[in-house]
């Protein structure tokens, strides 16, 4: 059996940010470019287009912005919103993903930044973990 989840992002009950546009966002910020981001991910430069726009449309504010210049130097890079918006919803799918591995632990001690922890589950070294507060 498989455990399947989808997330997304909303703003006043209206989606703004899926699995897809994720990947859209992540191909842009890769590329510099639409036209390449299409490319990698097998989409049409209109439905790109229209999905950022509609977004933005949500948002009320822009997710990525283009950069004039012609063939070499022009392009397209993510607004700090868009940045955040993917950083949000990659944050989640990480938690999520760690829930489905089992990895679960608590803090044994805390120096600076650096943190001590016992987990249940398996983690590699320098694999990401978000800790999560639990109130006792």
């Amino acid at each position: 059996m498989n455990v399947k989840w989808r997330i997304w992002l909303e703003k006043d009950g209206r989606h703004v940010l899926g699995k897809g546009g994720a990947k859209i966002l992540r191909a842009i910020e890769k590329h510099g470019s639409i036209s390449k981001a299409c490319k990698e991910l097998g989409m049409s430069y209109r439905f790109v287009w229209n999905y950022l726009k509609r977004m933005e449309e949500v948002l009320g504010d822009a997710v990525v912005e283009k950069e004039r210049g012609g063939v070499e130097r022009g392009g397209t890079k993510l607004t700090p919103l868009g940045r955040s918006l993917l950083e949000t919803y990659e944050r989640i799918e990480k938690i999520f993903e760690s829930a489905l591995k089992g990895v679960e632990g608590r803090v044994l001690s805390v120096e600076g930044n650096t943190a001590v922890l016992e987990v249940k589950g398996e983690l590699e070294e320098g694999e990401k973990v978000i800790v999560l507060r639990e109130d006792p």
